[in-house]
């Protein structure tokens, strides 16, 4: 049976291996062993616990690793997740009653897309409650399709390549390139995802819009209705100002 101590020490180690890899940037697990005195099959198992964890990443190329953008959210995304909540959250009282279908406030967090705001408790129109934490798939929904549209592009291989190795087989339809090209191509000519199948939550349908800081996404405002009530054209002719307007009004809270 592995004691305490075996456990503190694989963690003590991890967050050295962690720390390196952080520090240079992009390295070896020989150069990551040789820095930090820990064996070389030791590192190289830790390194496989951090990439199933989303926190480093090999190359495809190469045999190189270096850390994601959940790594170095470890730092300041409580802030940027802080910063953006409280811009979202007066905001979204004032349109909500206007909008009356739910809306989400998401933002990126180790593969999935994180629900942080939210006004399916206060819609009337809402066939979900409790939503706020809640993880969004990146491939099946309109908030995670967006975000990997328009987040930068070695942001996004990263994403995708994590969530190849994850291998979620409702995901495998999406990551092939006949669909995931297009559709990536359709996000960056519109600036905005959508969702109308039943690929995920097959009651309800969704789009979503960006939220931009300093020309970068930091997160995705998404309109949630039933399906049965309107179809997708006419919810974007209906909802779709609106929902610009309340993602250009938290984009313009954050970069005030």
């Amino acid at each position: 049976m592995k004691s305490q101590s075996d456990g503190v020490r694989a963690l003590v180690r991890g967050l050295d291996v962690l720390r390196h890899v952080n520090r240079t940037g992009v390295c070896r697990a020989s150069e990551i062993a040789k820095a930090t005195g820990i064996p070389r099959p030791t590192v190289y198992r830790l390194l496989e616990t951090l990439e199933e964890q989303g926190y480093v990443a090999f190359s495809p190329t190469s045999n190189r690793v270096r850390v994601t953008r959940l790594a170095a959210s470890l730092g300041d995304g409580f802030a940027v997740n802080s910063r953006i909540c409280q811009a979202a959250g007066p905001t979204f009282a004032e349109h909500a009653p206007k909008v009356v279908w739910p809306l989400d406030l998401t933002t990126y967090e180790n593969a999935a897309m994180v629900v942080q705001e939210t006004t399916h408790d206060r819609s009337p129109l809402s066939i979900d409650r409790g939503m706020t934490g809640f993880r969004l798939p990146m491939l099946r929904t309109s908030a995670g399709r967006c975000y990997l549209g328009l987040c930068p592009p070695a942001e996004r291989e990263l994403i995708l390549q994590h969530l190849s190795r994850t291998g979620d087989p409702e995901d495998l339809p999406f990551l092939d390139e006949s669909y995931l090209q297009p559709m990536l191509r359709a996000v960056r000519q519109t600036s905005r995802a959508t969702r109308d199948s039943e690929e995920f939550q097959p009651k309800t349908a969704s789009f979503a819009v960006p939220v931009w800081s300093a020309g970068r996404i930091l997160g995705c405002v998404s309109v949630i209705w039933t399906r049965g009530a309107m179809r997708l054209e006419e919810a974007l002719q209906s909802m779709e100002a609106q929902v610009r307007e309340i993602s250009a009004q938290i984009s313009a809270a954050l970069d005030a």
